[in-house]
């Protein structure tokens, strides 16, 4: 097998060559009908374009406001999920919550809010709580680390 024998398994169909003569049967008008804008050459409307008549695109009803690109979600946890899940004197960072199915390792940074109580002594290291959070934490003996 050499580079000069090779062929492609279905081989290129050419277009249609139009406007080549009467002879060919795509001549005089070479299909664009008669006379007007798409007969012309680079001639025809833009996308969208209604002929004058408003187009749908601006006919549609608009929604208001603004999707912030640069936006984070936090993925929340609770102190109360926090009690349920982890051992007295247990390390609570982000490896660790994903590994009790708390958070998603790809769904963007987590947090520790207040909600619920906790009386377990954990070591929170490298997770933002909230001041709720951190008090609650602190008043069961536990250590926060950020």
């Amino acid at each position: 097998m050499k580079l000069q024998n090779l062929k492609p398994a279905t081989p290129k169909k050419n277009r249609k060559r139009r406007g080549q003569g009467n002879a060919t049967g795509n001549g005089t008008y070479g299909g664009r009908g008669m006379n007007g804008q798409n007969a012309r050459s680079g001639g025809g409307v833009r996308l969208g374009f209604e002929g004058g008549q408003t187009p749908l695109i601006q006919r549609m009803p608009k929604m208001k406001g603004f999707n912030n690109p640069n936006r984070v979600d936090n993925q929340v946890v609770d102190v109360a999920q926090i009690e349920a899940r982890f051992k007295e004197g247990a390390k609570v960072n982000f490896d660790s919550l994903v590994e009790h199915n708390l958070v998603h390792k790809s769904k963007g940074p987590a947090k520790i809010l207040a909600s619920g109580e906790i009386t377990k002594k954990v070591t929170v290291e490298g997770v933002p709580c909230s001041a709720g959070a951190k008090a609650a934490i602190e008043k069961a003996g536990g250590t926060i680390t950020e």
